[in-house]
């Protein structure tokens, strides 16, 4: 086997550059680039186009969603099997008297009202608590005075709280006490 000499091995080299470059003359020189030529000279000399601004990202608002525990409002109620104990609990007796002419202060949310004083009478000796009501006016209250939206009747009046109890529906088709009370609040004026 014969070892190319230096002289061999550059002169092949030198061979294989003009060959090389011959191919690249040829694919300069190939007929039918005509119209790429004038393409790329028609987009170079055309005005420059306005690339309108990216929009205005708009922060992402979160919401949290409080209502999980509570029954959808599609769904219907479930039905809970009971004792023959909390079955006589739900068929008790208990109900609001319809009949009875409603007082002044039943118009209105317990929220929406504030105990703002108490007064006391000098005629009974009994103590009258001052409630603030949802319009701003104030009225007198006692021991049985009705009050708020869910049948409440005033079970106590001290010093510096309203002793409240309701009757609310106990969702079984029935009514229950629920005891609520009003304290009394400072006003600053």
């Amino acid at each position: 086997m014969m070892i190319p000499s230096n002289s061999q091995g550059s002169g092949l080299r030198i061979t294989l550059l003009v060959a090389a470059s011959l191919l690249l003359q040829a694919c300069i020189q190939v007929e039918g680039l005509d119209d790429l030529r004038k393409y790329a000279q028609e987009t170079r000399s055309a005005p420059a186009g306005k690339i309108e601004p990216l929009p205005e990202f708009k922060p992402y608002e979160s919401f949290l969603y409080r209502a999980t525990s509570l029954r959808g409002p599609f769904q219907p109620l479930v039905r809970i099997e009971v004792s023959e104990e909390e079955e006589e609990f739900v068929k008790n007796d208990l109900k609001p008297d319809f009949d009875r002419p409603k007082e002044p202060l039943e118009a209105f949310k317990l929220e929406a009202m504030s105990m703002v004083g108490t007064i006391h009478m000098l005629d009974n000796g009994d103590l009258t608590a001052l409630i603030k009501d949802g319009n701003g006016e104030i009225h007198r209250v006692q021991k049985g005075s009705h009050i708020g939206r869910n049948f409440g009747e005033i079970a106590q009046v001290n010093e510096t709280q309203l002793d409240i109890i309701e009757i609310v529906p106990n969702g079984r088709d029935g009514w229950m006490k629920r005891p609520r009370n009003l304290v009394l609040v400072e006003i600053n004026e």
